[in-house]
């Protein structure tokens, strides 16, 4: 089988990389800079394992990128649209710059080939595109990746959804899908499109209301952990229920399915009221970490606080959509003298020029009033933590998920503040 994979950011590189141990694969970008990197075996971003399983593919001549639409498509079989679409601030979908890209592609595709979509595109793209390229046939997929575990999340899938119009290419995709789940569950294109919503929403929904319920556990006396204990002993919602309270979700990804599914409904005239809730709940908890330092230390003016992590999650080196990014830009704003480090970033970006970034975990906090452990990166629990409090001003850790509780707790002075908790 020949496979055409069209976007290669973070899902196409993946996706690429992978197919690549089982199938010929060309990947397609347009993005000059970035096909001449993955050529060398050098992916776009930062995940575990990717780069060598790229040279893999390369080596074996199973794995190819270019820019040129002509060749990447002369022979596939299948055209898997993997472009990870970009969000504004509002955490809006650019919906038509992906299309524009497969709109530059499809000329060059055989008549009567598959087009696989794992884009994050609005449900009904598959109906559109059906009616605009009546030569093609087109399925959906939703995308199921997490940044730093992406490579084990394709290669191990539990199951696959695929949406499919008809049962013309129904063998094609079980052979593609074949070497990495054992179960692909197929349904109508459509309603394999609003899976990828409905899911989304639904993990926000229960990160939003857990984080509700732990800042009232914080006025009450109660501990929102025992509380999700409790929660998750119950049959009806399981152990693997989204209900740890902690920081609000980040990075577009959760956030992207909500404001779809948010706008959708003012399209078509339905009133809903529980799903646009969720993205105000999530905001306004987006400052919960601001909002104790200040409670805590008061006027933050001249104040050092240190920042731990920076990057949206660990195992990656993006800072876009970075909740840590966030809290240093309104710590600056309100005049405190920050200090940051992340063992994954040598570099800041420009809004945080007035961040001084430290090269371990006793120079970023020497000094500190207090520090927020934004990113939770394992060799922080590694840190001497007994001789690196002391160094503190004051030992103020602001954490939200509790993740230094284990490491903290025998240490002399540490005043320890996570969500859920007085």
């Amino acid at each position: 089988m020949n496979v055409t994979i069209l976007g290669l950011w973070h899902l196409g590189s993946v996706t690429a990389a992978c197919c690549a141990k089982h199938f010929s694969v060309v990947g397609l970008d347009f993005d000059v800079a970035n096909v001449a990197k993955l050529n060398q075996g050098q992916a776009p971003l930062l995940e575990p394992g990717l780069n060598e399983l790229i040279a893999a593919g390369l080596a074996a001549k199973k794995l190819s990128f270019t820019t040129d639409a002509k060749i990447a498509c002369a022979n596939a079989d299948v055209l898997w649209l993997t472009y990870d679409t970009p969000v504004n601030d509002n955490d809006e979908s650019d919906v038509e710059s992906v299309l524009a890209n497969l709109r530059r592609a499809l000329p060059y595709l055989p008549n009567g080939a598959l087009v696989l979509i794992s884009a994050q595109l609005p449900v009904g793209t598959c109906a559109k595109l059906e009616k605009e390229f009546p030569q093609f046939h087109f399925a959906c997929s939703p995308e199921n990746l997490r940044l730093g575990k992406a490579i084990d999340a394709f290669e191990k899938a539990e199951r696959v959804v695929v949406g499919i119009r008809n049962d013309a290419k129904k063998a094609l995709l079980e052979k593609l899908f074949t070497p990495f789940t054992p179960q692909v569950l197929f349904m109508r294109t459509e309603s394999a499109e609003m899976v990828k919503h409905a899911l989304n929403s639904f993990l926000a929904l229960s990160i939003t209301f857990i984080n509700e319920v732990a800042r009232l556990c914080e006025h009450t006396g109660a501990d929102a952990k025992e509380v999700s204990v409790g929660l998750k002993s119950e049959a009806r919602i399981g152990p693997k229920a989204y209900l740890g309270p902690g920081g609000p979700f980040a990075g577009g990804t959760l956030a992207r399915d909500v404001v779809t599914l948010t706008k959708l409904a003012d399209a078509k005239g339905e009133k809903i009221s529980v799903i646009p809730a969720i993205k105000q709940s999530n905001d306004l908890h987006r400052g919960w970490a601001f909002r104790r330092l200040q409670s805590r230390l008061g006027d933050l003016r001249g104040k050092k606080i240190s920042i731990l992590g920076l990057t949206y999650t660990t195992n990656t080196d993006t800072l876009r959509r970075s909740a840590a990014v966030e809290l240093c830009q309104k710590l600056l704003a309100a005049g405190a003298t920050v200090s940051a480090f992340d063992p994954a970033v040598k570099n800041l970006p420009p809004e945080l020029n007035s961040v001084s970034l430290a090269t371990d975990v006793t120079a970023v906090l020497t000094g500190a009033e207090a520090v927020a452990i934004c990113t939770e990166w394992p060799q922080f629990r590694q840190a001497d933590w007994a001789k690196i409090v002391p160094q503190m001003r004051q030992p103020v850790f602001v954490d939200a998920n509790r993740f230094l509780e284990k490491e903290l707790k025998n240490v002399p002075g540490v005043e320890h503040l996570s969500v859920g908790r007085a």
